[in-house]
């Protein structure tokens, strides 16, 4: 499956939010982010039900700034993603594999892969996974344990093993972002550096502008 996948890829952890997870998405969508995870790993399952619905129904609702639908993302749970009408999961190799969870969101709902290696790269791609991402990219602090920082060049790499989008994830900043597309990816995951922007409103959007001026030359 070639889609069109947006070049951001917005992840929403309450733990490093200044407002609540509603009011920052909405601030995303906005911005003109089509793309936008809800992760929560200290929630319980009831409470990552019922805000996942909550960013599901409203995010149906609304539309970017270019008319362009938006796309709720749940991590790991793909039963909570199926029963709150979300537009996919995102699943790690600790998680479900991608084929058992797509069974149980279906063929229309997006599922995603993390990987950390070329060999786990090679492995999602025989999937039915919509996405690949791949990281730490660089250093981050956004996870307790987490994997070995994999650089630029083995993106380089990674990029050239599936023809499946690619998102780069693991400490990706403003400042980072157009090497980090250069590299191969289609889409930048970010977290700290929107979450904990002054105006993450105003930061998405440069981020938008640098994949503009990127893939423009």
């Amino acid at each position: 499956m070639n889609l069109v996948f947006p070049p951001l890829y917005a992840i929403i952890d309450p733990t490093l939010l200044k407002t609540s997870e509603l009011a920052f998405a909405e601030r995303m969508a906005e911005s003109g982010v089509e793309l936008l995870q809800y992760r929560n790993k200290y929630a319980t399952s009831r409470q990552l039900f019922e805000v996942s619905k909550m960013l599901s129904n409203a995010l149906l609702r609304m539309s970017t700034a270019n008319g362009s639908a938006v796309r709720l993302i749940v991590n790991d749970r793909a039963d909570v993603a199926l029963l709150s009408g979300s537009g996919g999961v995102h699943v790690g190799q600790r998680d479900l594999p991608a084929e058992d969870a797509r069974a149980i969101v279906g063929a229309r709902a997006w599922v995603g892969v993390s990987t950390h290696s070329l060999e786990q790269v090679d492995a999602a791609d025989k999937t039915s996974a919509d996405y690949i991402a791949f990281g730490p990219v660089f250093a981050t602090a956004t996870k307790q344990n987490p994997d070995p920082v994999v650089g630029l060049e083995l993106l380089a790499q990674a990029r050239l093993r599936t023809r499946k989008p690619l998102v780069a994830i693991g400490g990706v900043t403003l400042e980072r972002a157009a090497d980090t597309y250069r590299a191969g990816a289609d889409s930048l995951a970010v977290i700290r550096d929107l979450l904990a922007a002054a105006d993450p409103a105003a930061q998405a959007r440069a981020f938008l502008k640098e994949a503009q001026r990127v893939r423009a030359s």
